[in-house]
């Protein structure tokens, strides 16, 4: 899978649209996305960015992010992370906006990027907007695109602030369902961990890569508890077994290189874990109701 560097993403604008910020500072800039229009109809595949980026859209298009395709006719907020492939596919011509990028370590003075559900899956990160909410975030960026052109000593430290303002306002529109994270509630905290422990292992990079945590026991066994002790505070905080989390997150990622890899199907059972194809086949299209073949063929067509 394509791995897009910032020098790569920003050899799309011309130097004088960039501000270099202090190394220890970290990377942001903000740019207009009809800088970097691509052709409509191009040719377009999965790849992941070793930055985040909020995007501001306009337009029709369609969001192919992770396993998932969403299809957007008006505005719509878009929160992408290192950890995610995706790609955008124009549909509409008319194509306007607003996106910025940054690093993990400009952000890590405050809290986790992980941590806010915006950059944690599909359901959070894609947020259509009306024309009054498009109007509000379009303000905040531009607040953001005056204080990063001018010469304010602290102007990093004041971005952080509008960016942490930009991500929460975004939030509130679409509520995360659940605890936060740094619950006192013991059940909390163990889903946590496991979640964590179940991430870990995403994204399968490399066909040689191979998925140590497979069952409930592995996890259980790597967290130092009973299996029926983890079991229980999955589904008390969750309401489903921890089986069929892993499930899930492993047909996620099954899907992913099937349609953003050329790796064989034997390949991508051994990455998963799977001790022969078959098994991975009958995995697959008991979950999907196709075979991973039928899958990628009609992803292709």
């Amino acid at each position: 899978m394509k791995i897009v560097e910032l020098d790569t993403f920003y050899k799309h604008f011309p130097e004088k649209d960039r501000e270099e910020a202090p190394a220890h500072v970290g990377n942001f800039n903000i740019f207009k996305i009809e800088d970097i229009l691509t052709p409509r109809g191009s040719k377009l595949s999965y790849s992941r960015r070793v930055f985040y980026k909020i995007s501001l859209v306009v337009g029709h298009s369609k969001i192919h992010y992770a396993d998932q395709c969403i299809e957007v006719k008006d505005s719509v907020l878009v929160f992408t992370n290192p950890m995610v492939p995706y790609f955008w596919e124009r549909i509409s011509d008319e194509q306007s906006g607003i996106l910025c990028v940054f690093t993990e370590d400009f952000f890590n003075r405050f809290e986790n990027l992980k941590d806010y559900p915006v950059f944690q899956d599909a359901a959070n990160a894609i947020i259509p907007v009306n024309e009054t909410e498009a109007t509000y975030f379009i303000a905040l960026f531009e607040k953001m695109i005056a204080e990063l052109k001018g010469d304010y000593t602290f102007k990093y430290d004041l971005l952080r602030n509008q960016l942490t303002e930009l991500i929460h306002s975004a939030q509130k529109l679409k509520p995360a369902v659940g605890e936060p994270h740094n619950s006192s509630n013991a059940a909390n905290r163990t889903t946590h961990l496991f979640k964590e422990l179940l991430e870990r292992q995403f994204p399968i990079d490399f066909s040689s890569q191979v998925m140590q945590l497979r069952s409930a026991a592995d996890f259980a066994g790597q967290l130092n508890l009973h299996v029926n002790h983890l079991n229980k505070c999955v589904r008390e905080i969750t309401g489903r077994t921890t089986s069929q989390l892993i499930s899930e997150r492993i047909l996620q990622e099954a899907k992913i290189l099937l349609k953003s890899t050329d790796w064989n199907i034997a390949e991508i059972a051994w990455s998963l874990a799977f001790k022969e194809p078959n098994h991975f086949s009958a995995f697959f299209k008991s979950h999907s109701g196709l075979s991973p073949a039928k899958f990628r063929l009609a992803q292709n067509d």
